[in-house]
This record gives structure tokens, sequence and C-alpha cells, in this order.
């Protein structure tokens, strides 16, 4: 990851981490047939503050790759493929509110402060269920899920899973965290 306070990288990291995401998306094409790397990697460059988010989503375990495509707004779509949450993202519980509730026992961070930190969004119920017909991903961990208001409201959050060849969809107080519970990210270009 990078420092916390610069939201670009070096000219050099920007080459490392375009080296990574294109061998991995080469290295993946069942994830986005039709698209062609030398387009993503112009949106890329001439989006320096993406750069950053996709190398924070690396950085934490993510493995970020194209998974589709915006004809309409033009934008590429990079999720967290990482077969197991990502691993610099789990012990955390839902948001900010569910942290400050906890009396014990705090974990340190929560998915929706990382996300908004890192500059990506939770995936949706629906995005996990399309990642889950790329490839299947969760098979020994869970990751939360972006949450309707109302849930959220009555102090709820959702976490998805892979279990007995299918998309699990639960629910847990926003406030609970778990060693094998992450959360994966979208980002668009």
């Amino acid at each position: 990851m990078t420092e916390a306070n610069t939201k670009e990288l070096s000219l050099e990291q920007q080459e490392e981490l375009l080296g990574t995401l294109k061998t991995r998306f080469e290295k993946n094409m069942h994830r986005h047939k039709s698209l062609e790397w030398a387009k993503v990697e112009v949106k890329l460059n001439n989006q320096p503050e993406k750069l950053w988010s996709l190398s924070e989503m690396e950085g934490t375990g993510g493995e970020p790759d194209v998974v589709d495509y915006d004809q309409e707004k033009d934008e590429y779509i990079f999720y967290d493929c990482s077969a197991e949450s990502p691993k610099g993202r789990r012990s955390v519980c839902y948001d900010r509110a569910a942290l400050e509730a906890r009396k014990k026992h705090k974990p340190e961070n929560s998915a929706m402060d990382m996300a908004t930190a890192m500059g990506i969004e939770l995936l949706t119920e629906e995005q996990y269920r399309a990642l889950q017909k790329l490839e299947n991903v969760d098979k020994k961990t869970s990751s939360w899920v972006q949450t309707p208001a109302d849930i959220r409201e009555r102090g709820g959050a959702l976490f998805c899973d892979w279990r007995y060849g299918h998309v699990f969809l639960y629910h847990n107080g926003a406030d609970s965290y778990y060693g094998a519970r992450g959360f994966r990210g979208s980002l668009r270009v």
C-alpha cells in the first residue's frame, strides 16, 4: 500500500502495478472475454487516482481485475477477485456506527470506512453473485456486502459466501467481526 496521505503513485509504482494488472488480466480472460488490455491501460493512465485505489486493493490482498465494461458510461469495472476475502481487510465490523457502538473488543476498523479511504465501494449482493458466476470465491471466508438502509437501521448488516455449490446471503449484527470475514470492493475506471 502507499503512504496514507499521498494518493499518487510514483512512476515506478505505477509501472509495477500496471504490469501486475496486465498479467492478471491476460491469465484470467474468462472474466472479460471481449475486452482488450490496451484500452483498459489507456483509461488507467488517464486517471492516476484510480491507479492509487487499485494499488490499495492490491496491497490489501484483493487481486483486482476487470470483470465488466459499462458501454453507456465508458467505464471498466474492477472487482476484488482473490480466492478468499482479502486478508488485509478482515476482522472488521460493517461501518463506523457499528464500530462506535461496540463497548468492548472493538475491531481496528470498519468495512465501509476502509472502502471509503481506498476510494472503492463494497460489492452489492448483485455484484457478488455476478462475481461468483465468473468463478467461485469465498469458499472458506465471507465478505460484507452493501446493506439496505432498513436492515442497517435495525442494527444488522449483510454478508455473502460460497458453500455447497451456492451463494449464500446472511445477516449479522453490524458490529460483529470475524477473522474469516472481510469485504470485496469494486472500482469504475
